[in-house]
């Protein structure tokens, strides 16, 4: 019930689910999602009026009966320097599009920069060269074109490039 409450909560507001002050700088990210039950208190996510949410082992962007809605998770805070990051994502068909990001502040969409250009989503493992060049989250926008589209993202890792 506990949990209804808060994710109903969510969805009114359209907020961000924001990271905890007591989290640490990290300079790398091994994350599988198995254990996630919710977004976890060290990353963000802001889901407008759709939602955005851990569920059978991955993160889940659902659109809902919201198309067009921006949706964006961003990681911890990271460590400046260069970086692999890949990670496994999918979607259930229509127009689904991917961008990267990086931000000083998880709260303001307007702080987003984007690291790569936008682009649809296809199935399977992607992977990116990262160059940090100050301590910055890390982000995944998502944009689903129709009601009831669904993005999933797991097995994120990000890794210091030799």
């Amino acid at each position: 019930m506990k949990k209804i409450i808060a994710l109903t909560g969510i969805i009114a507001s359209g907020g961000f689910l924001t990271a905890n002050a007591q989290c640490k700088t990290v300079s790398s990210i091994t994350e599988n999602f198995d254990a996630w039950k919710e977004i976890n208190k060290c990353w963000t996510a802001h889901q407008g009026k759709a939602m955005l949410y851990a569920s059978d082992k991955k993160i889940i962007f659902y659109s809902m009966t919201n198309p067009q809605e921006n949706m964006y998770m961003t990681t911890p805070k990271i460590k400046a320097g260069k970086y692999i990051l890949t990670f496994d994502i999918s979607d259930n068909g229509g127009e689904t599009t991917l961008d990267i990001f990086s931000t000083h502040n998880t709260s303001d969409v307007k702080s987003f920069v984007s690291i790569t250009k936008p682009s649809k989503i296809t199935s399977g493992k992607k992977s990116y060269d990262i160059n940090l060049k100050k301590d910055s989250n890390l982000g995944l926008k998502v944009l689903l074109n129709g009601i009831h589209q669904a993005v999933y993202v797991d097995n994120f890792s990000l890794k210091p490039k030799k």
